[in-house]
């Protein structure tokens, strides 16, 4: 066992990370498609 595995910075579990990470960028994407279909309904 090396350094790095005995000295963690961060003992949390990477699915939860991972799982954090997806719903934020999956809210960013879907906001962006919020805001593109209001945008193209008023426009016609």
């Amino acid at each position: 066992m090396n350094q790095f595995e005995k000295n963690v910075q961060s003992k949390r579990n990477d699915a939860v990370d991972s799982g954090v990470g997806f719903i934020v960028s999956f809210g960013f994407f879907a906001t962006m498609f919020v805001i593109a279909t209001v945008i193209q309904l008023i426009g016609s």
